[in-house]
């Protein structure tokens, strides 16, 4: 977790460039990013060098190479002053010349470390307006410690968390503890192949590395799983350059070496290649918009005729996935009950064809202040043969945090998240924690029970929070999925106190006795 002198130097690089004048918060984490990766490249050439000088050895694969560049006067500068261990030290003038003039071309046709990183670096554009700013952003960089996977990845994250509280560029952010709720309900195994056909800064596959570094601590001590993690687990696809790098990034400060994030529109008919690839897909597609006909896959348009991005999704999920891979993905809350023969074939397929596992309803603000569209996660298997029994159903109301456009936490850090440090202490209490937390954060309550699918959540009434539903109930609704269909809401009613209505009763038999003896009289 980041400190508060840690956060502070974050906000100063970047307050430093709002000030500079560049707004555009993709902008300004896409010169960070430029600018990391080139102290990256310090960091290996310097390894490569104390290698060789342990060994007394000549380097074996340098970074920067011997001579000069040959951009300008006299050969240009030699490609050693092109190193952030020797620019960060010059004056700003000196320091933007070197920078704008020589590092960046050097960037755009650099190998590195054959990485994926290196690969999106290859348009890579310097837009730092002025030597001042320049030299602020390198010296506030230079002093962020580096050295600590945690920290590093911690920082790019509080910076992408920027880019969303910034303004139009929020729709490429998934809240970070909904991706970890997803993540920890599908728990990624070491060898499993992971992959997010849209996916932005790569928040899900981060998300994915951390929990498989927690959960098996010794995973990169086995070396045959520590070249699968670095090199085959992870895949992401986005066709915005920009998010290409800025995914990439993240993986990197994250500690994966060289993940699969590539240039690619899923949806579109030269991509359908990746048949039945992979064991897991996290993901969180766009929502809106339509596709032509003509561009989409024709396989995706086998299994549901339509135009609609978040159908076809649905679909290139069930492709992309082995038989017996899983999914947790975000759709938004009309897939769940729309009337359209699209809509109902996808659903039943689902319940029919493959095992659907759980439909998580999320509250209304979760992506505020960008969209107020209702959405839910869907988790299922791909088996090709059935297999659905009961479908889990949940309705998260809070997740903790507030619900309106601010999106300000409810509780302590201690007290957010999916697996709260509150309720991880050794002799702290257990998910749902404390039932004043749960009214704020329903993340902990849906992990608990999520466990017990198969049991005890078998026997809850549907006007719990969560309970399941057979599988022939569903068919019976023409697989309508949204949890209301099958939820039994429990009103309460204000009951009088008894002496009040005994009072009453007594008041109403002396009304009728005298009714009764009046109507005697006329009678007599």
């Amino acid at each position: 977790m980041l400190t508060g002198e840690l956060r502070s130097k974050i906000d100063a690089i970047w307050n430093a460039f709002w000030t500079g004048g560049i707004s555009n918060p993709l902008e300004v984490i896409e010169q960070i990013t430029y600018l990391l990766f080139l102290r990256r490249l310090d960091d290996l050439q310097l390894l490569a060098e104390n290698k060789a000088n342990r060994l007394n050895k000549p380097i074996e694969r340098r970074v920067f190479p011997e001579g000069k560049d040959g951009i300008g006067k006299g050969g240009g500068r030699t490609y050693d002053e092109l190193r952030w261990s020797r620019f960060k030290n010059a004056a700003p003038a000196e320091m933007y010349a070197v920078v704008s003039e020589h590092v960046f071309p050097f960037l755009r046709t650099v190998g590195g470390d054959g990485s994926t990183y290196a690969h999106h670096m290859k348009d890579a554009r310097f837009t730092i307006p002025t030597p001042a700013l320049l030299a602020k952003v390198v010296d506030l960089l230079d002093q962020v410690p580096m050295e600590d996977r945690d920290t590093k990845g911690d920082l790019y994250e509080y910076m992408l968390g920027k880019i969303a509280s910034a303004g139009q560029n929020g729709q490429f952010r998934t809240p970070r503890h909904i991706i970890q709720l997803m993540v920890a309900m599908t728990a990624p195994q070491p060898n499993d192949i992971i992959c997010d056909p849209a996916s932005g800064t790569c928040g899900f596959l981060v998300a994915a590395g951390e929990y498989l570094r927690d959960q098996n601590p010794d995973l990169l001590h086995d070396a045959k799983l520590r070249e699968h993690f670095h090199q085959r687990a992870f895949h992401g696809f986005d066709f915005d350059n920009t998010m290409l790098r800025i995914g990439s990034m993240n993986m990197l400060l994250h500690g994966v070496e060289n993940p699969d994030i590539r240039y690619r529109d899923s949806l579109a008919q030269e991509n359908s290649a990746d048949e039945e690839a992979y064991t897991l897909v996290l993901a969180n597609p766009p929502f809106a918009g339509s596709l032509d006909y003509e561009n989409t896959a024709k396989d995706l348009l086998d299994i549901v005729k339509t135009k609609k991005t978040e159908l076809l999704f649905l679909a290139l999920f069930l492709r992309l996935l082995k038989t017996g891979g899983r999914a947790a993905v975000i759709v938004p809350e009309g897939v769940l009950f729309g009337s359209s023969k699209a809509h109902k074939e996808l659903r039943r397929r689902l319940v029919e064809e493959h095992k659907l596992d759980a439909v998580i309803s999320l509250p209304g603000g979760v992506f505020k202040p960008y969209a107020g569209v209702s959405t839910a996660i869907l988790l299922f298997t791909k088996t090709n043969a059935g297999g659905t029994d009961h479908v889990w159903f949940y309705d998260l109301q809070a997740d903790g945090w507030s619900l309106d456009d601010k999106r300000n936490p409810l509780l302590s850090d201690d007290k957010l998240g999916a697996t709260p440090a509150f309720c991880r202490h050794p002799g702290g209490p257990r998910p749902p924690c404390l039932p004043e937390d749960h009214a704020k954060n329903n993340l902990p309550d849906v992990l608990a029970r999520w466990s017990q699918r198969g049991t005890a959540e078998r026997k809850r009434p549907r006007t719990a929070q969560s309970f399941c539903v057979a599988k022939a109930d569903i068919a019976a609704q023409g697989y309508d999925l949204s949890l209301n269909r099958y939820e039994v809401v429990h009103k309460e009613v204000a009951h009088r106190a008894p002496q009040e209505i005994l009072a009453e009763l007594a008041k109403l038999e002396a009304e009728i006795a005298k009714g009764m003896k009046e109507l005697e009289g006329m009678l007599k």
